[in-house]
Formats: structure tokens, C-alpha cells, sequence
């Protein structure tokens, strides 16, 4: 039984293939979606909930690997950013932001969109 589960999880391991710990593994944010933002060659997304802001970009053209960023920062705080070649998204990115504004800014290429200050 040991062997069984030890070939399924280098299989999975295998299959995944490298630079799997990237954003595009990690599932999107939590909470309410409280603004996007569409540009040319994506789009941003800015959740909240009770504690945390989380933002992520989206490509308009998922599959095509391609420059790609995100950043969120909560008034008062560092900024926190994920930024890379990826296929689908850039992010998401996470900041503590219970009774704070917050900007977020996205790019997927050369285009790129912002929030501004929301969430105050």
C-alpha cells in the first residue's frame, strides 16, 4: 500500500512538471470580487474580504506564456507583488487591509491598468 501511494504522488510530482509552484498553481483569491479593471491584454482583479485585499491579473490570451504582474498595496504598508512569464495569471497577492484603502496594479505585456485608491 506504501508502494502504491508513493508511485501516485511521484507520478502527480512528474506530471506537474517544473515551475509548477508558481502563481498560476495557486487558487484564486477569496472574498467578494469589489473591482476589475479591463485593459487591451487582460484584466485585474481586486477581491476583499473582512481582513485582507487579494489581487490578480488575468490574461486576455490563457495558454500563451507572456510577461505578466500584479501588486497590491494596503495605505500605510509594503507593497506585495508577483510578477513572471505565466500562461493564465499572474498572482494572486494578498495584503492585511481591515479599515484600509488599497491600489492594486496589473500588466500582462506592455499594457497595464491600475485601481487608484479603493476600498476607503
Amino acid at each position: 500500500m506504501y508502494g502504491l501511494a508513493l508511485v501516485i504522488a511521484v507520478a502527480g510530482l512528474t506530471l506537474a512538471g517544473p515551475g509548477t509552484g508558481t502563481a498560476e498553481a495557486v487558487g484564486a483569491c477569496s472574498g467578494r470580487k469589489v473591482k476589475t479593471v479591463a485593459f487591451a491584454t487582460g484584466e485585474l482583479r481586486v477581491y476583499k474580504s473582512r481582513r485582507y485585499a487579494c489581487a490578480i491579473t488575468v490574461s486576455k490570451r490563457p495558454g500563451v506564456r507572456q510577461v505578466m504582474a500584479v501588486t497590491i498595496q494596503a495605505r500605510g504598508s509594503r507593497t506585495a507583488r508577483d510578477s513572471g512569464r505565466f500562461t493564465h495569471r499572474a498572482g494572486p497577492v494578498t495584503v492585511y487591509a481591515l479599515n484600509r484603502c488599497v491600489r492594486a496594479h496589473g500588466s500582462v505585456g506592455a499594457r497595464r491598468a491600475s485601481t487608484g485608491w479603493i476600498l476607503c
